[in-house]
């Protein structure tokens, strides 16, 4: 066998989501980031389009993020649909990460590929993202609330009106204890098809 499979299906056990909250003060370098990347984009990808797109938000650029979602999730909120818990998360999460990547989709301009396939193609990127950082020890959270489909997100990320922003991923170091989890057993999903 070329590779340990017993440790690559650890690493596949282990990866985890790990809130913005848990993260330490300690920095993440950028060489880690750029690891993170160049294993992101080693995803399956339909047609060789490749559509994954990364916006790297580090130092004071964690700063323009955190201003910009809340203010945002205000403006596009109704007043009675407003949670101030939520606003204020917003605020801080960028603040608490060492880096926050804007996860896009930039969309096959021949149109040959269908978009669910560009989707999964960024989602394959996202858990090689997610792999990575649990290799490192790194904590690792890939958010998606509803406002980062937006046109404003779209005009703030700098994307064309038929791409995508698919999801923010902070990422910091943990001081906390690594999670535990499961999964139900295969039997409970999985049908097999013998003739």
């Amino acid at each position: 066998m070329k590779y340990s499979l017993s440790e690559i299906t650890e690493v596949i056990k282990n990866r985890r989501t790990i809130l913005p909250e848990h993260f330490s003060k300690r920095k993440v370098h950028r060489e880690q980031i750029e690891l993170i990347l160049n294993n992101a984009i080693w995803a399956p990808t339909h047609g060789m389009t490749q559509p994954w797109r990364f916006k790297v938000f580090m130092d004071g650029g964690l700063n323009k993020i955190a201003e910009f979602l809340p203010a945002l999730y205000k403006e596009k909120t109704a007043p009675e649909a407003f949670k101030q818990a939520k606003f204020d998360r917003m605020s801080t999460r960028p603040l608490l990460a060492s880096a926050v990547i804007a996860v896009c989709m930039e969309r096959d301009p021949t149109g040959k590929i269908e978009e669910i396939e560009e989707v999964e193609a960024v989602a394959c990127a996202v858990q090689n993202m997610h792999l990575t950082c649990t290799a490192y020890g790194l904590g690792a959270f890939w958010s998606s609330p509803k406002l980062i489909y937006s046109k404003e997100m779209n005009e703030f990320l700098q994307l064309k009106p038929q791409d995508k922003c698919l999801g923010l991923f902070y990422i910091g170091y943990t001081d906390a204890e690594w999670p535990k989890s499961h999964r139900k057993p295969i039997e409970y999903v999985t049908e097999w098809i013998g003739e």
